[in-house]
């Protein structure tokens, strides 16, 4: 016969295990596992050079997770973005994705902004096996062909070249057709993926190249780099730069009067808001790269709305004012995200990306479907020249009547002021 001592115990025991069943059949208890978040991990750009529209891309992915969640969440669960700025320094980059996913246990990674930013994530994120959607990334799989990567740029197939297409077809298209062809870019990975592509456009244009060097990336005066292409005496200027040369650039264009028959291309920052009206009238004539303008021929649903939310926070967030180049992209690589998310209703990186890769996503940005390497399936790079801007005020930006798409033909807003000197 048992003892008191032993019924007792087994009493008690027998009473936790019938309570632990009911308590995992209960709802309530349901209810609170599913409460844990989904993290989602990143790096994001808050100092250095790519700050402002690091903070811009933070702002609009702020704004996707509280729209997320006040839809109650993905899979039942709330979302919780966690991120740590990168500096603006690749080499940060390798220990932040380490932290996300070895101690911060985060579900999902995405990738931060910006090609230099991109690439020191990939081998840790291959290493994982975890899926990555980067963001304004030039090539960043080509070297790596990782097949869980997506890239939200629209470079299409051929991302190198793609970035600076219709800049040398508007080129080719002037009467007298331009001979020659000057190109410098910073000593790093997205100028030099740049200049790259513009080497196989110029060959195909039939164009000849007279001036071809980097530049170290820490270089503050431009006035000698000017002064050196000044002297090969090219007809249009390619120029690949980060925010900080490319100010440098403008200013010295301006200050020592040189004028070629186009200059621009590749340089980031010239779509940030801040950089605009500082610069004012001295960015007239340049052609420059562009993601995305309000223009009508991009009113994709959702977009407007998004930009009027946007720009009524900004002020206060000390972002860029009206985030026309990141913004949009911020949240659009999170719907992509989110739909992959609802569609196979998990978490695992392997069905994400077979999802991600056979599916069209509908997105602020337009229709979004991925082809090889991740990148778009097709391009859609706007080619924008600066005109008519008179004085430092926010507003002319605004509207855009002084940004003019040339190029694609099928976005053009109007017609491009050539020579460059005729814009001045």
């Amino acid at each position: 016969m048992l003892r008191d001592v032993e019924i007792r115990t087994f009493t008690r025991l027998a009473v936790c295990l019938l309570a632990a069943a009911a308590f995992a059949f209960c709802p309530a208890a349901a209810s609170a596992q599913s409460s844990d978040p989904i993290k989602i991990g990143y790096g994001i750009s808050q100092t250095g050079g790519l700050a402002p529209n690091g903070k811009s891309a933070l702002l609009a992915q702020q704004i996707w997770e509280e729209d997320i969640n006040a839809k109650g969440g993905l899979l039942g669960r709330p979302v919780k973005l966690v991120y740590y700025d990168d500096q603006t320094n690749p080499a940060t980059v390798p220990a932040l994705y380490q932290k996300l996913l070895d101690i911060d246990k985060v579900d999902i990674v995405i990738g931060g902004y910006g090609t230099n930013l991109l690439a020191p994530a990939m081998p840790v994120v291959m290493q994982k096996k975890k899926m990555l959607i980067g963001l304004f990334g030039m090539a960043v799989n080509t070297e790596f062909n990782y097949s869980k990567y997506f890239s939200m740029i629209p470079l299409g197939p051929t991302p190198k070249s793609a970035m600076s297409k219709g800049f040398f077809e508007a080129a080719i298209s002037q009467n007298p057709k331009p001979q020659t062809v000057a190109i410098v870019a910073a000593d790093a990975e997205f100028p030099i993926n740049g200049s790259e592509g513009a080497r196989e456009n110029i060959k195909a244009a039939g164009l000849k190249i007279v001036y071809d060097k980097r530049y170290p990336p820490a270089t503050t005066d431009f006035a000698p780099i000017v002064r050196a292409i000044q002297a090969a005496n090219p007809d249009i200027v390619a120029i690949f730069s980060y925010p900080p040369d490319s100010v440098g650039f403008v200013r010295a264009v301006n200050e020592i009067g040189y004028k070629p028959k186009m200059i621009g291309c590749g340089m980031v920052g010239l779509q940030a808001t801040a950089i605009k009206t500082q610069l004012g009238p001295l960015l007239n004539g340049f052609v420059n790269y562009d993601f995305w303008l309000p223009i009508d021929k991009l009113n994709f649903p959702g977009v407007a709305d998004f930009m009027k939310r946007y720009q009524g926070r900004a002020t206060a967030a000390g972002v860029d004012v009206l985030g026309y180049y990141i913004a949009p992209w911020g949240y659009a690589q999170l719907q992509v995200l989110e739909q992959a998310i609802e569609a196979t209703k998990t978490l695992d990186d392997d069905k994400l990306s077979d999802y991600i890769r056979a599916s069209t996503f509908k997105t602020l940005v337009g229709d979004v479907t991925f082809g090889a390497q991740g990148e778009w399936a097709e391009a859609r790079v706007l080619q924008v020249q600066f005109q008519n801007i008179k004085g430092n005020d926010v507003g002319q930006f605004r509207d855009i009547s002084t940004q003019v798409v040339i190029t694609p033909v099928q976005y053009k807003s109007g017609e491009i002021i050539y020579p460059y000197e005729k814009a001045k």
